[in-house]
């Protein structure tokens, strides 16, 4: 084998074993949160730990990989909703929340990242939300009052309790969502 195609062979090998660090690393953190370690993480995907730290150095840049990962998703969920929006703001914003609330019950990191991983924001995600909470006002459909952090603040208060409380089924997580939002309703 000649040298380039040695060098071509380990560049293939180390995309390779990234993708395998980034997959493992989505398994592992999904399962435990920010409390999900490295060894973990190479263990998972049959590396050594060196391999991580190469893709890796640290394991705040992982975790932060993988927040902009959720938070890639939750602004495409949510642009998909402020579509919607326009038609019925309430029943996009209660769709919104609970694919959210789904997903929050299985997945640890992504209840981390909501609550603020490291200071990574997406104000894609407060302006959608603002706008999806203007919508619902318009239409009649939420308080006058009700504020986008309104709805930050009681899912957010939500998902504390029932990972306080341990449950982890999306059906009762959803059906809390569903409730946190009716409470922004007009009288």
């Amino acid at each position: 084998m000649t040298a380039p195609d040695r060098q071509r062979r380990r560049r293939v090998d180390a995309r390779h074993n990234s993708e395998r660090v980034l997959s493992a690393a989505i398994e592992v953190f999904t399962e435990h949160g920010l409390e999900a370690t490295i060894p973990e993480v190479a263990a998972r995907a049959g590396v050594g730990k060196a391999t991580v730290y190469r893709s890796y150095p640290t394991k705040a840049d992982l975790v932060r990989e993988l927040a902009l990962l959720h938070l890639d998703w939750f602004a495409e969920l949510a642009a998909a909703a402020l579509e919607a929006a326009r038609t019925d703001a309430y029943r996009a914003l209660e769709g919104l929340l609970e694919r959210v609330a789904a997903r929050l019950a299985e997945d640890r990191l992504m209840v981390e990242v909501l609550s603020g991983v490291d200071g990574i924001e997406d104000e894609r995600l407060d302006r959608q939300l603002t706008q999806m909470v203007a919508l619902a006002r318009e239409q009649g459909r939420l308080r006058q009052d009700a504020t986008a952090m309104d709805v930050q603040v009681l899912v957010a208060g939500v998902a504390r309790a029932l990972i306080g409380l341990e449950i982890r089924d999306p059906a009762v997580w959803r059906r809390y969502a569903r409730l946190a939002l009716a409470a922004l309703r007009p009288d």
